[in-house]
């Protein structure tokens, strides 16, 4: 017995037109969406390295961390073992994810010292949601809310975290610009000043001068000429953090 499937089932044909049709139309947009996203201009470039940290001259830590594209947008992540001549050693490790114009999307941090504490913190418009979970005790919760979505993370001895405040600086405006701040590991909000100060040397080498002022301190970072963090000094609290 002859099959007469092709010409009993025309309806069967054309479901199987619609649904070609339909895929390479969804293929199609999933492209340009994908296209699209990654035309958005960011202003953070890829980079990776490792950081030495001195207090008065002694060597007290070093810092690992790396700055990659991730989903569409960027991820800022490092991670510092403190061991101070004096005092308690601790280890700290951040992620912090960002959005291609530098917006902060999330941030976690482990901190581990006698005691393991962490939090996982999420941005949206300017307001931040964050979980704050230390050991021995309870989840807490807390919000902080700041006058614009661009918000720069500074976390306590995560020093890459100022190579990601260089890359929110207008380099074409220059002069000095007010940057919404947070602290999470004091759960500090507030507002730092940044300028570029120009052509600088330090020992012998020639730099992109770059500082960024709070209230009641000064931080002086050195950049190479792609503006990517080379030195950081602290001159008040006899802090340097030199790259490797």
């Amino acid at each position: 017995m002859k099959s007469n499937l092709r010409g009993s089932q025309p309806g069967l044909s054309l479901l199987l037109s619609a649904l070609l049709i339909f895929t390479c139309t969804a293929a199609g947009l999933a492209t340009q969406k994908k296209n699209a996203a990654s035309a958005i201009p960011s202003v953070f470039a890829q980079d990776k390295g490792k950081l030495t940290i001195k207090l008065d001259g002694e060597t007290v830590g070093h810092e690992e961390f790396e700055i990659t594209p991730s989903g569409g947008g960027w991820l800022a992540k490092g991670n510092a073992d403190i061991k101070p001549t004096q005092g308690a050693s601790s280890k700290v490790n951040g992620a912090l994810t960002l959005q291609p114009n530098g917006s902060p999307v999330s941030y976690e941090w482990t901190s581990k010292a006698e005691k393991t504490n962490s939090a996982r913190i999420l941005f949206d418009n300017g307001i931040a949601k964050m979980t704050l979970q230390m050991q021995g005790a309870s989840p807490f919760d807390q919000t902080f809310t700041f006058g614009t979505p661009l918000v720069a993370v500074l976390d306590n001895n995560l020093y890459h975290q100022y190579a990601v405040l260089a890359r929110l600086y207008d380099w074409s405006k220059r002069g000095p610009q007010t940057f919404s701040v947070f602290v999470p590991q004091e759960m500090m909000p507030g507002t730092v000043t940044a300028e570029s100060t120009g052509s600088a040397t330090l020992d012998g080498k020639s730099y992109e001068g770059f500082r960024v002022t709070t209230t009641d301190i000064e931080v002086d970072l050195y950049l190479d000429a792609s503006h990517r963090l080379m030195r950081l000094e602290v001159p008040a609290a006899k802090v340097s953090v030199i790259r490797d």
